[in-house]
């Protein structure tokens, strides 16, 4: 065997060994998942992934790959949260709640924290309509537009695992609850109206409320929808006072919960 053949053999050996001991590693978050279910432990630990990082920066610390190392660890990490995930949540989670509730923040810190697909829904009508939600409210009325609504849950019944942000008029078709029921857990997301107002008075992409830019009118409106909101729920998560940690959290660990029931 010559040199170049050689080292070849001894990479395509360390690559051997390598993917046997990240299945092993793979198996332990399993059991990991399994003791936290089994004891009731908080799942998602910020801390505890802090903690390991900056104990995997000590290892490797003044090495001569120690970037390149710790840069493969990072992906390691990103995976060992995907299969948690797996063993965790193995259904879609709709976010849904008025406008301004928070659903995108959300659905941004509930894709980080488990490393799931996020998908915006008023985002991807918009990009399949080549047009802008009140381009589309305004060329085509609301009816086209819940149409569009509820032919993109059809569609996403296909998916597995995905974070999905609703519109805040999702629950105006009761058919819309079915579909997101038939693989998914629906959490809503709740507000005060003067807290939704603070967060959405800027906005000019709010077909409904453009002309309506006030307390009183969004109060009214949540008090219309409060009952469909509720029906559609498998949990209610109030966001007022609570940061996205904190609700993210508390979404998870009530949808395990609601799981071992």
């Amino acid at each position: 065997m010559d040199r170049l053949e050689e080292i070849r053999e001894k990479i395509s050996q360390c690559d051997d060994r390598i993917i046997e001991e990240l299945i092993i590693r793979m198996n332990c978050m399993k059991d990991l998942i399994e003791y936290k279910k089994q004891t009731g432990m908080q799942f998602i630990q910020p801390e505890q992934d802090k903690e390991q990082e900056n104990v995997l920066k000590n290892k490797v610390k003044d090495q001569e790959f120690e970037d390149e190392i710790l840069h493969i660890f990072k992906y390691i990490m990103k995976n060992s949260r995907k299969v948690q995930t797996k063993s965790l949540l193995d259904y879609n989670i709709f976010l849904i709640g008025f406008m301004g509730a928070g659903k995108s923040t959300v659905a941004d810190g509930l894709e980080e924290m488990l490393e799931m697909e996020r998908i915006e829904m008023d985002t991807l009508i918009a990009e399949k309509q080549g047009m802008s939600i009140p381009q589309i409210f305004e060329e085509y009325g609301e009816a086209f537009f819940r149409d569009l609504e509820s032919n993109l849950l059809i569609e996403l019944q296909k998916k597995s695992q995905a974070i999905v942000s609703c519109g805040g008029g999702i629950v105006m078709r009761p058919e819309n609850a079915e579909h997101m029921k038939k693989h998914g857990r629906v959490v809503l997301l709740s507000a005060s109206p003067k807290t939704i107002f603070e967060r959405v008075k800027d906005s000019k992409e709010r077909p409904i409320l453009n002309d309506n830019m006030n307390v009183a009118f969004i109060e009214e409106l949540m008090e219309k929808r409060r009952e469909k909101y509720l029906a559609t729920a498998d949990i209610i998560v109030e966001t007022d006072g609570k940061n996205v940690v904190e609700i993210c959290e508390e979404i998870i660990s009530r949808l395990v919960v609601l799981d071992r029931n």
